[in-house]
């Protein structure tokens, strides 16, 4: 259930970012209105989507090199968030330095990471019963 739901997430990430960008800087920022996303922000959470989506529906024939990103991604948001949180912050706006940062930044990268690392996780595991087949040699 929670594969199909993060799944329906990830779709809805591709095909309408701007509502998942715009909830991210209610969550972050003090001023979220003052945000100048880069002309390539929304291609981003696209991507982040997609990677969601292709791990996801393939997942254990998914891409190992792309899982070993978004993992190392979501151990490096949960370990470092703050150089995380400057680092995204220089990528996807464009007037980083007028922006102010809630409080509660550090935990939500940090959960950030943990739902990389959770999205890795459940993309190992098979949510199919085991064929004839592997029963017979277990």
């Amino acid at each position: 259930m929670l594969r199909k739901l993060l799944v329906a997430f990830g779709c809805f990430e591709i095909v309408k970012p701007q509502p998942v960008m715009d909830a991210c800087e209610r969550i972050g920022l003090e001023n979220p209105n003052e945000a100048q996303l880069r002309s390539h922000a929304l291609w981003g959470a696209r991507l982040e989507g997609l990677l969601f989506v292709w791990l996801l529906v393939r997942g254990r024939e998914g891409s190992t090199l792309v899982s070993t990103l978004l993992g190392l991604a979501g151990v490096f948001l949960i370990a470092l968030p703050q150089p995380a949180i400057e680092l995204s912050q220089r990528v996807v706006y464009e007037n980083t330095d007028d922006l102010e940062l809630k409080p509660w930044i550090e935990p939500a990268a940090r959960a950030l990471g943990g739902l990389y690392l959770l999205v890795v996780v459940l993309s190992k595991r098979s949510d199919e019963p085991p064929s004839e087949e592997t029963a017979e040699t277990a």
